[in-house]
């Protein structure tokens, strides 16, 4: 039986026996042989890794609808391309998709925008006017089906 120290220990040499030793602890509720410390850490790495996971994927979405609506020199050769970028970024940002961190992409759509908006700009050459905000919801975002109008 694995004590609090040989679990820290475990955690320098072997993080995924470290990982299933916790687990085991866990389910045994052997809470005062838990390595807090480590756990705790990995707990707030998963959380951000997550995060960063949607992030990432809502960002490609945007990039994509940016171009598709606004790169007309690039529109005819490209937009098939672009549209089916935006399709599989959906499908992907629906598979990681919890309550939570929904709510953290709606916080920080401007700030993902502001990061697809500098992708998008250095691609085009800086020769495409581009909004200054998100001209997207989160719901059009995320709605597989949706795109801008070609009016």
């Amino acid at each position: 039986m694995l004590t609090q120290n040989h679990l820290k220990n475990l955690y320098e040499i072997d993080e995924y026996l470290w990982l299933e030793e916790t687990i085991k602890i866990l389910k045994e509720h052997r809470l005062n042989d838990l390595d807090l410390e480590n756990l705790i850490e990995e707990l707030e790495s998963l959380g951000k890794r997550d995060k960063s996971r949607v992030s990432s994927f809502l960002e490609q979405i945007i990039r994509h609808l940016l171009l598709l609506q606004y790169w007309e020199l690039e529109k005819e050769r490209n937009q098939n391309h672009w549209r089916a970028e935006i399709q599989s970024f959906r499908t992907q940002l629906r598979k990681y998709l919890t309550t939570n961190l929904q709510n953290y992409l709606v916080e920080e759509l401007d700030n993902i925008y502001e990061d697809a908006l500098g992708y998008v700009q250095e691609k085009t050459g800086f020769f495409v006017d581009f909004p200054e905000k998100c001209p997207y919801t989160f719901e059009q975002l995320s709605t597989q089906k949706w795109f801008p109008s070609e009016d």
